[in-house]
């Protein structure tokens, strides 16, 4: 508290008459008195009118149901104006959401643990958690009234301004609030781009992409920027932020092209679910428009519910909103129930202050359970088991964790996973041991483990490589380690060809036949690493002592498990190379067995190809021949099919029925699903007013198409892709299209003649 005051008063200047206090006031629920210690201190350095005791909601600080948690000190500051302060005393709006008296820092004293029944534990150790905002405090100190007025924001938003045309007034605008949202979630992307993570539709991924795309949808609603813009702010903020954050400066071209393929794709989607109201409205009998047909908007084509909102208004269509809200609570439900995880209270079996990880230098121990508590989720249950010390790695750094048994005298319990959580090794069960006393001996499965190193190994020699062919701009930005195979995703900002790939096998190759030995760091001084040259991944925790791993020329600081030495690899060999987002590569690839069992695979498959061709001494001209042959064939089937569509569009022009004034034409053809797209463009062009419904069965695969004449779509409201929605359900199968013409697949051939009556009634 003294150093809070200290830093904000006498090394900032903040003036003592614009700042208040609050401390917990107590909860009788809880059996929690008012934080008295906290208040006693206040009082010798502030006055006891500036002092303000406030409830559980606003001064007790917790960090989820169960976990650590306490009573809290907050400082808030006055930034209103003089003649403000003077009209309305600044203690009535504390923890009002006042925006001009904010919360500008927080002092909480970790004393308790609230567990599984919600009661409150005392904790062994307490901590204090303490910190400030900093957007608040540069507001403070320069005196504005808002966070956006300050030189953090101010760049940004003169950029947007001038990219987008639309002034800027400070005021609650939509305009204006666009401008700020955009001003504040480019930086979050950003940063969080160049620690490793990339937008995508899952974790934290999905929280990015989420994110920039609330940006682009204000912008693309308020600012009329029907086109990619945000990614160019990424300059601005480079140069803000670039000397304090080298990661951005080094990093900014990668950011701003995952910014601008995101940005682009996103309005791609805009535009598909304008097209997909457009035609709900269309279909739609009346005014109002279903929740459940909102919601399909905003779930499938993810299309905001506030645009679909401004777009019926100005289309004079009302939302159904208790029906979205409906639709999208039952999603929420589901997804709760398949994500969520019901975690009981830990058991303590045996005190314990350390758990040592021993398995770098063995796969086999004695151990104790130290701890255990049940875990439920998708209605199966299962059980955490923390001890003494483990040989078990726990998953971390892209590689997987150790599966194995732990046994003693009177059972044996097999290990399915091993994770961490909070700093402790996690170990996976299906059941309890009988007696959780016993002593155990626990076995890391060494096949598995083995595979695994091999896999991760090469992960950092195939890094060194990519560096050495591709260029020193390639970073990491993700991977994956198993038995199985290994994942590495790349910053690189085009396809890795066939040349370049067989120079990164090549190289790595040779690096494992070096057999250079592992030369292993375990306590080794954060910054005598950087110095001596290991390679820090960004998205990646380290302490102030790291582990280095190096192989010859690379190394890397790697919390992982690791082959003793290269050769131990055996072969290496990419199975894939593909781009995951813009600017970011992504490697497969096998080692070892798994690495000639694939090439095993291939050669297989060669042999097969070779019989199949009567084993032709160039195999590579018999396939070139077999292409030829083939595309010649193609041709003539071609130039048969279109012959025959032909004459089968003069019969059809031949069965037309004249109802009420419109050309109908319903009919069972033989020919593939191009021709008959042909025939309908074609009888289009050649008759006015035509409805043509053609239905084919393609060897069990049901086509039915729909074509309607302009006139009919203007003149009678006919639309196709409508109306197939509904003869589709006759062949079993669905599908879509525009007014004009539309297709849907299915399974039910007898359907067809209920498809063509429904059609000749509909027009009657």
């Amino acid at each position: 508290i003294e150093w809070a005051w200290e830093l904000l008063t006498e090394v900032y200047k903040i003036p003592k008459d614009k700042l208040y206090v609050t401390v917990f006031g107590g909860d009788a629920a809880d059996g929690l008195d008012r934080d008295k210690e906290a208040a006693d201190i206040w009082e010798n350095i502030i006055d006891a009118d500036r002092i303000l005791d406030c409830d559980k909601t606003d001064n007790f600080w917790e960090m989820g149901e169960t976990g650590p948690c306490g009573p809290c000190s907050e400082i808030h500051i006055d930034i209103r104006s003089d003649e403000e302060r003077a009209a309305i005393d600044g203690r009535s709006l504390v923890n009002k959401d006042d925006p001009k008296v904010i919360e500008i820092w927080n002092l909480v004293f970790m004393e308790h643990n609230r567990i599984k029944d919600g009661s409150l534990h005392p904790l062994p150790a307490k901590h204090i958690d303490t910190g400030m905002g900093f957007e608040r405090l540069t507001t403070a100190l320069q005196q504005k009234e808002s966070n956006y007025d300050t030189d953090i924001f101010s760049p940004l938003i003169d950029k947007i301004v001038s990219l987008t045309g639309v002034k800027y007034e400070r005021s609650d605008e939509k305009k204006d609030i666009a401008i700020r949202v955009i001003s504040d979630h480019v930086r979050a992307v950003s940063f969080a781009i160049a620690d490793g993570q990339l937008p995508s539709n899952t974790g934290a991924g999905y929280v990015i992409r989420r994110i920039l795309r609330r940006a682009i949808r204000y912008a693309y609603s308020f600012l009329d920027m029907k086109e990619a813009f945000i990614f160019e702010l990424v300059s601005v903020l480079s140069t803000q932020m670039g000397d304090h954050f080298p990661e951005i400066k080094e990093q900014r071209d990668l950011i701003g092209k995952v910014i601008k393929e995101e940005e682009e794709s996103f309005l791609r989607t805009l535009e598909k679910g304008i097209q997909r109201l457009d035609d709900i409205i269309k279909a739609s009998e009346k005014k109002t428009i279903s929740g459940e047909k909102v919601f399909e908007l905003y779930d499938t084509y993810g299309f905001p519910l506030d645009l679909t909102a401004l777009i019926l208004g100005e289309r004079g269509y009302d939302l159904d909103k208790k029906g979205f809200e409906s639709e999208l609570a039952q999603q929420k439900d589901r997804s709760r129930s398949d994500s969520k995880i019901d975690k009981g209270d830990w058991v303590v079996v045996k005190e314990d202050d350390v758990e040592e990880f021993v398995g770098y230098d063995q796969l086999e121990s004695e151990l104790h359970i130290t701890r255990y508590r049940k875990i439920e989720q998708k209605g199966q249950t299962k059980y955490q088991l923390v001890f003494n010390l483990t040989p078990f790695y726990a998953e971390g750094g892209g590689q997987v964790g150790d599966t194995g048994t732990i046994s003693s005298k009177n059972d044996t319990v097999t290990i399915l996973d091993t994770k961490k959580e909070n700093g402790l090794i996690l170990h996976f069960v299906d059941e309890l041991p009988g007696n959780l006393n016993d002593t155990f001996d626990g076995k890391v499965d060494a096949s598995r483990r083995a595979k695994t190193e091999k896999n991760h190994s090469v992960t950092h020699l195939m890094h060194h490589a990519l560096r050495e062919i591709l260029g020193d701009h390639v970073q990491q930005k993700g991977s994956l380690v198993h038995p199985d195979g290994l994942r590495f995703d790349f910053s690189h900002f085009s396809k890795v060809n066939d040349g370049e790939i067989r120079q990164i096998e090549d190289r790595v190759n040779q690096l494992i036949r070096a057999n250079a030995p592992l030369e292993e760091g375990r306590n080794t001084p954060m910054q005598e690493a950087i110095d001596a040259g290991a390679m820090a991944l960004f998205g990646e925790k380290y302490g102030d002592v790291v582990r280095t791993i190096r192989f010859g020329e690379s190394i890397e600081l790697c919390g992982g498990t690791h082959v003793s030495a290269t050769g131990n690899i055996g072969l290496f060999k990419i199975s894939s190379e593909s781009a995951i987002a813009s600017g970011v590569r992504r490697i497969e690839a096998l080692t070892g067995e798994g690495a000639i069992h694939a090439a095993q695979a291939l050669e297989d498959s060669m042999s097969e190809v070779r019989e199949l061709l009567k084993n032709p001494a160039d195999l590579t001209k018999a396939v070139a021949d077999l292409l030829s042959k083939n595309s010649q064939l193609t041709k003539e089937l071609e130039k048969f099919n279109k012959n025959k569509a032909s004459g089968l569009k003069d019969e059809l022009k031949n069965k037309v029925q004249e109802i009420g004034g419109i050309n109908f034409i319903a009919e069972k053809v033989d020919v593939d699903s191009k021709s008959i797209k042909d025939i309908a463009f074609q009888l289009k062009a050649e008759l006015s007013n035509l409805f043509l419904v053609l239905g084919a069965d393609h060897g069990g695969k049901v086509g039915l198409t729909i074509a309607v004449s302009d006139e009919l779509i203007k003149d009678k409201g006919l639309n196709a892709g409508s109306i197939i929605r509904d003869l589709a359900k006759h062949i079993g199968g669905g599908g879509g299209g525009q007014p004009g013409f539309a297709s849907a697949g299915g399974s039910d051939v007898s359907g067809l003649e209920a498809a063509f009556a429904q059609a000749k009634t509909l027009i009657e």
